[in-house]
């Protein structure tokens, strides 16, 4: 108990002694372990480390909980959809976990009201949000076992928001979609990405996205990735009738 003292000390959470209080009514249940449940919202900046010199955070129970979500969300779909092939079921899966999903998931259960950090929450990308899910999922899975945990994703992912028809519809990546048509309509493809001179106060990326050596659009973003898929998706638009069957 003297590690969660110490962890909870002075957290956000825990300021009012309700840190458990909360996780418990996002849980649905009495956690068994809590010290997992406390390194689950653990920031690596806290620098915190255990008697043999190992970093106590979050990172570890995410890498186990996307594994889980993975499982427990494959299952469900080999059930659901009895017609699917492999490359269905494998996309439809990634629609499921996309790091926009668990991001808008961690939203919704207010994870990031329960972290442990010395940077402010304000300075946090989006994806922390996710992070913090899948880290909530290894913990639970390593506290309860493997019926807890497929319960949890069901209650929280799989009623709430997996809609087949919904999900087959939905683009997880316009950049993915859009090299795969034009690799099968064998279209030549290039992202020019170059720094932005702009006067912003964060450094912009802009990128110029060619077809067949003719310039289809234009986008710019704080990330090479972002501005890629910005013109990726305004390209989209342009070709969506050639390219809506491959979704």
């Amino acid at each position: 108990m003297k590690f969660i003292r110490n962890i909870l000390k002075n957290s956000r959470a825990d300021e009012d002694g309700n840190f458990f209080l909360k996780l418990k009514s996002i849980l649905g249940f009495n956690p068994k372990n809590k010290e997992l449940y406390v390194k689950a919202f653990t920031h690596r900046s806290m620098n915190i480390k255990d008697k043999k010199g190992n970093a106590i955070n979050y990172e570890r129970l995410e890498f186990v909980g996307d594994a889980m979500l993975s499982s427990v969300i494959a299952c469900y779909l080999f059930e659901k959809v009895p017609h699917g092939d492999e490359g269905y079921l494998t996309k439809m899966r990634s629609k499921v976990v996309s790091r926009e999903h668990l991001n808008e998931l961690g939203k919704d259960l207010g994870l990031i009201e329960l972290v442990q950090s010395k940077i402010p929450t304000s300075n946090f990308g989006n994806n922390i949000h996710g992070n913090l899910f899948e880290s909530l999922v290894g913990a639970i899975f390593l506290d309860k076992g493997y019926k807890y945990c497929e319960k949890f994703i069901y209650d929280r992912v799989i009623e709430p928001y997996v809609d087949i028809e919904t999900l087959e519809g939905k683009v997880i990546s316009y950049k993915s979609l859009l090299i795969e048509w034009c690799q099968k309509e064998k279209n030549t493809f290039d992202y020019e990405v170059y720094e932005d001179t702009g006067n912003d106060a964060l450094k912009h990326f802009s990128v110029k996205l060619s077809i067949n050596d003719k310039v289809i659009a234009k986008a710019r973003a704080t990330s090479k990735k972002k501005a890629e898929e910005k013109a990726s998706k305004r390209a989209f638009f342009a070709f969506q009738k050639q390219i809506t069957k491959l979704i």
